[in-house]
Order: structure tokens, then sequence, then C-alpha cells
């Protein structure tokens, strides 16, 4: 997506806006878009750093794969340059620890801010942290060749990027335990025919087919989207009544802002 102005460039995460969408690209193809803790901070300043005028916010990654995960240096006893190693980590204070863990989970929390919705543009592997960035997204869309896995139980650890609440949502208690305890891949149609995946389409198209959804969203008011998505992100925590008092809510505000009798 051509982008007018570059808000943001480091640590293999560029985020470029063009008026109402944003686009945030992970820029590490050589590596696959493996992620590090640099990149998660890099993603979650990226949040910050939108302008009041984003709508709209694509997720890409550069490259044959989306994100092939946790880069595994993680876990050497050196880490990367200037961090704590995960090993080093686990043997400091869990008071500590909790806190890191939070810190890192802030690259996955903002994407489904009310103000914006977000599409992450798949292709090729999106495992463990991959596969939970782009659960952190409101819309999927995703190539034929897309692979889904989340592969944290193989190395004895769990999803801890905030992907296990959008995925239960998604596929259901029954299936998401399934593919986390398996760590097998989710292909295209499964995607599709799970939840997982909005729409598939070939990889030559995985851009223009984000454009196009970007498009489509930002033809309706901004406000009238901003309250439908927060009542629908709220409809599993509410219940019946409850969803049709927030209806009742949300609509007497979309009324009173069209006639002019907002405060």
């Amino acid at each position: 997506m051509t982008s007018l102005d570059s808000v943001l460039d480091k640590d293999g995460v560029r985020l470029t806006v063009d008026d109402a969408v944003a686009t945030v690209t992970l820029t590490n193809p050589a590596k696959r878009n493996a992620q590090s803790p640099a990149l998660w901070r890099a993603l979650a300043e990226a949040g910050r750093a939108l302008p009041g005028s984003v709508r709209v916010v694509v997720l890409r990654g550069e490259g044959k794969s989306f994100s092939a995960g946790l880069d595994r240096q993680a876990f050497a006893p050196e880490g990367f340059d200037g961090e704590p190693s995960f090993l080093d980590m686990a043997r400091g204070p869990e008071a500590e620890l909790d806190a890191t863990i939070a810190e890192y989970q802030e690259a996955f929390t903002w994407w489904r801010r009310n103000d914006i919705v977000s599409i992450a543009a798949v292709q090729g592997h999106a495992i463990g942290a991959g596969f939970q960035l782009t659960l952190a997204c409101d819309l999927r869309i995703v190539a034929e060749d897309v692979q889904f896995a989340m592969r944290e139980t193989s190395l004895g650890l769990v999803p801890d990027l905030t992907g296990t609440h959008p995925l239960v949502n998604l596929v259901g208690y029954a299936r998401a335990l399934e593919i986390c305890a398996t760590g097998r891949f989710v292909h295209a149609e499964e995607a599709e025919r799970t939840g997982l995946a909005n729409l598939v389409v070939p990889a030559d198209e995985l851009d223009a087919a984000a454009r196009d959804l970007a498009g489509a969203l930002l033809a309706a008011p901004r406000d009238a989207v901003v309250e439908t998505k927060a009542l629908l992100s709220g409809a599993l925590a509410r219940t019946y009544e409850e969803q049709r008092t927030a209806e009742r809510a949300a609509q007497g505000r979309r009324l009173r802002d069209l006639a002019g009798l907002s405060d």
C-alpha cells in the first residue's frame, strides 16, 4: 500500500500513513520477520504514533512469510544485544517477569481500539507470535499459501501475547485447544471455514484486497463504525438484555448527533 507519510521506521517495523489509512509493515524478510522485544516495542510505539485522522490500519509483512514467530535467539544464553535472555528473565523475580511479559503484550493490544479497524494481510507462515499478531487484528485477509500455527507448546511454553482470547472467540474452545496443543498448521481453506480468515485470495492479490477492504470500511461515517465496533466487541461479555440496553444507548447517541443535539 503506497503511503504519503512515513511516521516510524525502526527495529523491523515501518509505519506509514496515507490520509485515513495507516500501514504497519514488518520489514525483516531475510529472517521471515521473526519477532523480538525490540520489534514489540516498535509495534507498541506505532500504535501510540497513529495520527487521529487514521480510521483503518493494515498490518502486513514483507517477503514470503508474514512472520515466522519469535526469534529463537531469545532462548540463547546471550539473548539479543542489550536485552536479557528469556532464560535470565526466568531466573529473576516473578513480579519482574510478569511486568516484562505485560510490556511485550502492549504490542498486541492496541489493534482493537474502538477508534480504528485493523486488517491483517497475511501470506506464508504466521507462526507463534506471528499467529498471535494476526489474531490481535479485527479482520484477516489471507493468501492461499497461508500457514497458521501456534507452536509455543512444542517449546514448553504457552501462547502469552494476547492470542488465546480471540482464538477461542473465533473457532471455539475445543478447536482452539487442539490447534494450540498440537501446534499443527491451519491452512487457508480451514482458516476461512472456521472464521480465522475473512477472505482468502491469491498471494499476488493480497495487497489489493486489503486496499479494497480498507476503502469499504471508510465508506461509512466514522462515528457509526466506532459505535458499531464497540457494540460488537463487547457483545460476548454482555447478557442479551445488557446488549439490548447498549444498542439503545448507542443509537440514541447517533440520533442525537445526526440531529445536531450532541454535546
